[in-house]
């Protein structure tokens, strides 16, 4: 079983950046952060392998965003920047113990585990 708890969501502006934080309680073969906004379905945003040499980004955050992973500290980041309204929903951290050659990780249902989530909302 692996937890996971997200940090640094909030309020900020259009073009302004933001930096999440996934802490995982044990080790994982990959992770990944979705969002959901109000009335919306959960979509995908960014995966990221263990060895950190894989990425995967949605469209609308390709170029804008960037995840990343520290083993050591079993914690993934995802640097948001040049923020817009539309990217406002709560962001989900997952974590998953299998992967294989063809897996990108844009699926909730790869994911085994999931954080409570975290709010971000960006104004105009």
């Amino acid at each position: 079983q692996v937890q996971l708890v997200e940090s640094g969501g909030g309020l900020v502006q259009a073009g302004d950046s933001l930096r999440l934080s996934c802490a995982a309680s044990g080790r994982s073969s990959a992770m990944g952060w979705f969002r959901q906004g109000s009335g919306k379905e959960r979509e995908f945003v960014a995966a990221i392998r263990w060895t950190g040499r894989n990425t995967y980004y949605a469209n609308s955050v390709k170029g804008r965003f960037t995840i990343s992973r520290d083993n050591a500290k079993n914690t993934v980041y995802l640097q948001m920047n040049s923020l817009k309204p539309e990217d406002t929903a709560v962001y989900y951290c997952a974590a998953t113990t299998a992967v294989w050659g063809t897996w990108s990780g844009s699926s909730p249902s790869l994911y085994d585990y999931w954080g409570q989530g975290t709010q971000v909302t960006v104004s105009s």
